[in-house]
């Protein structure tokens, strides 16, 4: 999959918390150039519950499941991810540890931005570092939302993906 193909599931993603930067296609090729692909096989995770990390993924194949260890029964799946979709975008705002878990439910393509090579696009390319963290910051607020809506602990907040 090239950014081309990313750049179309981020496009086309029909749910309520997809990424929506105004980026122009020449800044779309921009933004790319900071992200590193990387495969998972089905049942790898790509983040543990737990663990500190400032990066932020997108998913560009498979399907990912976002879900909660120590939750109640019934409780501890969020969501279902599919192409196009953003998720650990906290990450990318604070020094946290991730609050769920996101496992490959089939072999998937992820794209990641690693916390320095955002700062790098911030330092090189600042209008489009805005933009991410415009767009990022949205789908924290809604799916922050979304879940105190529901009652589950905003520590779970950082789970992404369809309605919920």
């Amino acid at each position: 999959m090239d950014s081309t193909e990313l750049i179309q599931a981020i496009q086309t993603l029909n749910t309520e918390d997809a990424f929506r930067p105004r980026l122009d296609p020449q800044q779309w090729r921009t933004f790319c150039q900071y992200l590193t692909r990387h495969e998972l096989r089905s049942g790898d995770l790509l983040i543990k519950q737990g663990d500190q990390d400032r990066t932020v993924y997108f998913l560009g194949q498979g399907s990912l499941q976002v879900f909660v260890t120590g939750a109640a029964p019934g409780a501890s799946r969020i969501a279902i991810l599919r192409p196009g979709a953003m998720c650990g975008e906290p990450g990318l705002f604070g020094d946290g540890t991730r609050s769920a878990n996101i496992e490959a439910m089939t072999p998937c393509v992820v794209y990641a931005l690693r916390l320095p090579r955002f700062e790098e696009m911030a330092a090189r390319v600042p209008t489009i570092a805005i933009e991410v963290l415009r767009a990022a910051g949205s789908i924290m607020a809604l799916r922050m939302r979304a879940n105190l809506h529901k009652q589950i602990p905003s520590a779970s907040a950082c789970a992404a993906g369809e309605r919920w």
